[in-house]
């Protein structure tokens, strides 16, 4: 990492969630970045993208030379994504609680364009559900059913309103499938992303060390 590092924890805590999602999960690439059968992953913890750049560039979106430009002036790779700028990103982020409300639109448009297929992924961290916009997100898809839907939180105890085992609470009274793991073990983190969840949305919740210790 290079440049103003104040959000390294942001990084790292998704490092693993994140390669075990691309490597093995995901229906995405280069060559399939546009069409319309791909899976769409969307990046709600937008402050932190170092992990998400070193990702995409593992997989061929871009260069990996690329990677020491983060930050730079000049360079597409900011301190939070710009969809315009990276190739692979779907969506630009960085402010705090509008990732789940995309993934929930996202979501509800491939549905109405009869494409039954493509997988919606968002990753968010745990402070996240400081913002009220995600709750009103989550009760939504719960109550439309929205299968397709999965989410990732990243539970590093940087909440303020946060307590523990509460977010997975949260999903499973809205009626969402949950599944809580070691967010540095891939293996769990691959069973628990490939776990059915019929006529449900799914939430992983992967705990990581905390962000203050």
């Amino acid at each position: 990492m290079t440049g103003d590092e104040k959000h390294t924890p942001a990084a790292t805590s998704t490092l693993d969630a994140l390669w075990v999602l691309y490597d093995r999960v995901l229906k995405v690439g280069p060559a399939a970045a546009d069409a319309p059968e791909r899976d769409r992953f969307l990046l709600s913890k937008g402050h932190g993208p170092m992990a998400y750049y070193a990702v995409l560039a593992a997989k061929g979106f871009f260069p990996v030379e690329l990677l020491s430009s983060f930050g730079s002036y000049d360079s597409p790779l900011g301190h939070h994504p710009d969809r315009l700028l990276v190739p692979g990103a779907e969506i630009g982020s960085g402010s705090l609680g509008h990732g789940l409300p995309l993934a929930v639109g996202t979501a509800l448009g491939l549905r109405a364009q009869g494409l039954d297929a493509p997988a919606v992924w968002v990753l968010l961290g745990d402070a996240e559900f400081d913002e009220g916009s995600n709750h009103e997100a989550l009760a939504f898809a719960g109550a439309y059913g929205l299968e397709r839907l999965h989410a990732v939180v990243i539970d590093n105890s940087s909440a303020t309103h946060g307590w523990s085992g509460g977010i997975a609470s949260r999903f499973a009274g809205a009626g969402w499938s949950t599944a809580s793991v070691n967010g540095r073990d891939h293996e769990e983190l691959y069973r628990a992303y490939t776990a059915p969840h019929p006529g449900r949305p799914y939430v992983v919740v992967a705990r990581t060390e905390p962000k203050y210790s």
